[in-house]
Order: C-alpha cells, then structure tokens, then sequence
C-alpha cells in the first residue's frame, strides 16, 4: 500500500507519454489529461497519509511533473500562435530552472526540485490554463509571472540551503 503514490506517478509519466499519441481535440486525450492531472494532486496527498514520503517518490512526482508539462506543450502549442515575447519569457524561465539545478549541484551535490506553494501553485495554474490556451494568451502569462516568481524563490532557497534536496 506504502507503494500505492509512486505506483501513481509512474501511471502519470505513462499517461502522460501516451497523449502524445492522442488528438488533442479527441476525448481519450482529455481524459487522460484530467486523470494525470489528478494523480498528481492525489499522489502527494495519499504519500502523506499513507506515511508514505520518499526520496523516490518526490523524484517520480517531479519528473512527471516535467514530463507531464512537456507533453502538454508538445501537443497543445502547435496549435495556438504564442507571441514571440512570451516565448522569451518562457526560454528565461527555463534559464533559471537550469541555473537552479546548476546551482543544487553545486550547493547540495545533487539535483533539487522543492515542491514551494509557488511551485504547486504554477502546477495547478499549469493544469488549469493548458486547456483555455485556446481563449487567451492572457490567463498564459499570468501563470508566467507566477511560474517566474516561483523559479526565483526555487533558486532562493536552494543556493541559500533552505531547500529540500534529495
């Protein structure tokens, strides 16, 4: 049972995976959507009332995290006209996440993703946004100025030893 969240993450990296293999206009894509998006609320969740809480299993959640987000972006952007100035903005955040993990190995000797309320926060405005991507390029970089806040504060508490390394 103990197992059970990192069971679910792995489901997620696999959901995630196949909705590259989905149309994203289909309903087999926004079903498995929905559910990875879920899993990923309830796995946290279920580590810690299962007591439950790993190194490993913070792992699995934040690589699917990455590979749920990428998966996303891969099938939803192609279809929307992103200004050029908020693909900048994007690349920038990416800078930093990069510089941050540069920054985790340099500081805790390993690579470091805190799971901050401004992190789960952009998660679940991730989740949120992805499907209105169509509407509006507003609700995009409302998120990024979150995403922005919570890649700073991320490499805050990482070169300042305030992080939770794995």
């Amino acid at each position: 049972m103990k197992q059970l969240p990192n069971v679910m993450s792995i489901l997620r990296i696999a959901g995630s995976i196949s909705l590259l293999f989905c149309d994203v206009k289909g309903w087999p894509f926004w079903t498995i959507y929905v559910l990875c998006g879920f899993s990923d609320i309830l796995d946290g969740w279920m580590a810690r009332k299962l007591h439950a809480e790993s190194k490993t299993g913070a792992i699995l959640d934040s690589v699917a995290d990455i590979i749920f987000v990428v998966c996303c972006a891969a099938q939803l952007l192609q279809m929307v006209e992103i200004p050029v100035w908020l693909w900048t903005w994007a690349g920038v955040i990416a800078f930093i996440k990069i510089v941050n993990q540069i920054s985790a190995l340099v500081v805790c000797k390993r690579f470091c993703f805190p799971h901050t309320w401004a992190n789960k926060l952009t998660g679940i405005l991730l989740f949120l946004a992805f499907p209105v991507v169509f509407w509006t390029v507003i609700l995009i970089a409302i998120v990024a100025v979150i995403a922005t806040f919570a890649a700073v504060q991320e490499g805050h508490f990482i070169r300042t030893k305030q992080a939770n390394c794995f």
